[in-house]
């Protein structure tokens, strides 16, 4: 699990500020009219859309602002059309880097992801230079209870068609195939377990030491903050503060 752990993001992403978190609303805003657009927006018959709906919900996004998201996108207001692009690079001493991306503009994207592989001393490859060293999962983190043993959980997990399942220290990580993500997470949540988080993961198969951690962390902040980049994964061996 090392170098891919969800929930130890979502506990670096506890100290948000607001301006930090404005900007995860306007992300997850773009998801959901990328989900609009490929599948309609009726939630009960666009599974992707029930996933962009399940993460703002995880996020604390207000329900307003995901409504007027999928009227935006469903055309009843003005709507701006996303693209959604992916790059590939490698990171101070030849870290793998995915960066998933919703852009309006993808000149200026990619001018911007390249800027930021090169000023982290990395470099931006080509369509699959790295991602055959990523596997797409379905991830959920659920909260832990005292109520429910752990043993329990899992049996509830698996029975739901998770693949896999990990304890960590503060929550549960359950792994699924990509297309039984919404299916497990539903049937979870049915049985009153609060889930954190769920979305599509790039899981690294493999992974490699950052030659200079200090720059590669800058270049995971200056991706953060980057309006276009939606999620970024790598294989880096990170330690943990």
């Amino acid at each position: 699990m090392a170098g891919h752990s969800k929930w130890s993001t979502i506990k670096r992403q506890k100290g948000k500020t607001d301006a930090a978190r404005a900007k995860v609303f306007t992300k997850i805003g773009r998801e959901l009219a990328v989900a609009v657009k490929f599948g309609g927006a009726d939630p009960s018959a666009n599974s992707r859309l029930r996933d962009a709906i399940a993460k703002a919900k995880a996020a604390n996004m207000p329900s307003d602002n995901i409504f007027r998201g999928i009227k935006k996108a469903a055309g009843e207001l003005h709507a701006i059309q996303y693209e959604s692009i992916i790059y590939e690079g490698y990171g101070p001493g030849g870290v793998a880097v995915i960066v998933e991306t919703l852009t309006d503009n993808k000149n200026r994207t990619a001018s911007e992801m390249r800027y930021i592989f090169d000023r982290a001393g990395g470099a931006m490859g080509t369509t699959g230079c790295v991602s055959y060293l990523f596997e797409s999962k379905g991830v959920l983190v659920i909260e832990k209870t005292a109520k429910i043993g752990e043993d329990a959980v899992m049996m509830d997990a698996l029975d739901a068609g998770a693949e896999d399942f990990f304890s960590q220290d503060e929550a549960y990580e359950v792994l699924t195939a990509p297309e039984n993500l919404s299916a497990v997470r539903e049937a979870l949540q049915a049985k009153g377990y609060t889930v954190l988080s769920s979305g599509i993961e790039r899981i690294p198969q493999t992974h490699a030491t950052p030659s200079d951690a200090d720059k590669f962390n800058k270049m995971l902040d200056m991706f953060d903050d980057n309006d276009d980049v939606q999620e970024v994964y790598h294989n880096a061996e990170m330690q943990e503060n």
